[in-house]
């Protein structure tokens, strides 16, 4: 029997079986844990999978016993010890990094580092500045995101739950694809699968008074299939996307303004820290790279893959 992943608590995962809306929770095979020993979860969120039913059971479950091979996948450091990596989700037609320049604070560093994960595992990324009836022209912080994006070459969705801005262009972009939801606490992932889909109800909750910030609704990633024939892959808001292991000369190939200067280097493994005749220094010497951007390269490379 197929099917497909469509919500993961660690030991049971969910699995939506083909032509039919029978979800039937099951475990997986040892060996596939053993074959993952780096991963924390040996199979994630969209992926298809092979199931057999358990026999003898007071309620239908399933055992994994294939897992079909992957179109992509989006990484992260896993924060367990023992393991390298988490796979946060699979099979996916894009991402959407739901940003809040204020209610809460989404810092940029944030921002680039789910780009460079999005960008390395082949994953086309949109930015949502959420919450948007909350800031206005005048707005530093958001302008300054807004205008950095938007020249790279971004695709951003400014969108409301209050005013309904947006919510109708993001519905028919997503209609038939399946995209991954990601965003820190509190940025209103699970208020915004809600208006795009009324049928669906997850539950939500007020930033926290104190600290502005948000606190977790979603605990486990999950699949939602709206009525239009898309699906969202809700997950559960972090403080900060840990990038596995690279090398570091790769890391300048997923600033995507990087990439006319990157040839252009005296050195082919070039990192864009200190080597002579490097063209990427030049290029944020003269203002063809913004030195924000510049700085949260720098950033990942120091404290991430060193």
């Amino acid at each position: 029997m197929k099917g497909i992943i469509t919500k993961s608590t660690g030991s049971w995962y969910y699995v939506k079986l083909d032509d039919a809306t029978e979800v039937i929770p099951c475990r997986v095979r040892g060996k596939f844990r053993l074959q993952n020993y780096n991963t924390t979860n040996p199979v994630a969120v969209g992926d298809y999978v092979e199931i057999f039913l358990e026999v003898n059971k007071k309620e239908k479950t399933g055992i994994i016993t294939n897992i079909y091979d992957r179109k992509n996948a989006i990484l992260r450091k896993a924060t367990k010890s023992g393991a390298t990596y988490q796979i946060i989700a699979t099979n996916l037609d894009g991402a959407l990094l739901m940003i809040t320049p204020h209610h809460p604070y989404t810092p940029m560093g944030f921002i680039d580092r789910f780009i460079v994960l999005a960008e390395a595992y082949n994953v086309d990324v949109n930015l949502i500045f959420h919450k948007c009836d909350l800031y206005n022209e005048n707005d530093e912080y958001f302008n300054t995101l807004y205008n950095i994006y938007n020249q790279i070459g971004y695709k951003i969705f400014l969108t409301s739950i209050i005013t309904n801005n947006g919510i109708e262009e993001l519905k028919n972009y997503i209609k038939d694809k399946t995209f991954l939801l990601a965003g820190q606490s509190g940025v209103g992932k699970s208020s915004l699968i809600n208006k795009l889909d009324s049928s669906i109800q997850i539950k939500t909750q007020e930033l926290s008074d104190k600290y502005k910030k948000g606190r977790h609704t979603t605990t486990f990633a999950e699949m939602h299939f709206l009525y239009n024939g898309g699906a969202i892959i809700d997950t559960p808001g972090v403080k900060e996307f840990g990038i596995p292991k690279f090398e570091t000369w790769e890391l300048g190939h997923w600033f995507r303004e990087f990439k006319p200067f990157i040839s252009k280097c005296k050195y082919n493994n070039c990192t864009h820290v200190n080597e002579p005749e490097c063209a990427v220094i030049s290029a944020v010497e003269s203002g063809a790279i913004n030195p924000l951007r510049y700085k949260n390269y720098l950033n990942i490379l120091l404290e991430d893959l060193n």
